[in-house]
């Protein structure tokens, strides 16, 4: 099993904000001893998160989310998971 840690949102891409997620579940999974190859930072897009989300599926048995998760209408990282998931 292999883990990667996908991190959802433009601030972060802009450099708006430190991505301390990123560091948190590395450090958790690494004394998990869950292997992890790949971290992905994807800015509030839905396409691109679908694609984020299709190619680290391809190369991880668990994927782990942050970001995205909010109320507001950029964050969309629960509609990619749900369409990924059961496709129309």
């Amino acid at each position: 099993m292999s883990a990667e840690v996908i991190c959802v949102g433009t601030e972060l891409l802009l450099g708006d904000i430190l991505n301390r997620n990123a560091q948190f579940l590395a450090q958790q999974l690494a004394s998990l001893g869950i292997p992890h190859y790949y971290q992905t930072v994807v800015g509030d897009n839905l396409s691109r998160l679908q694609q984020a989300i299709a190619i680290a599926s391809q190369r991880a048995s668990l994927l782990i989310f942050t970001g995205g998760l909010g109320p507001t209408p950029d964050d969309l990282t629960t509609e990619a998971i749900a369409k990924f998931l059961k496709p129309l």
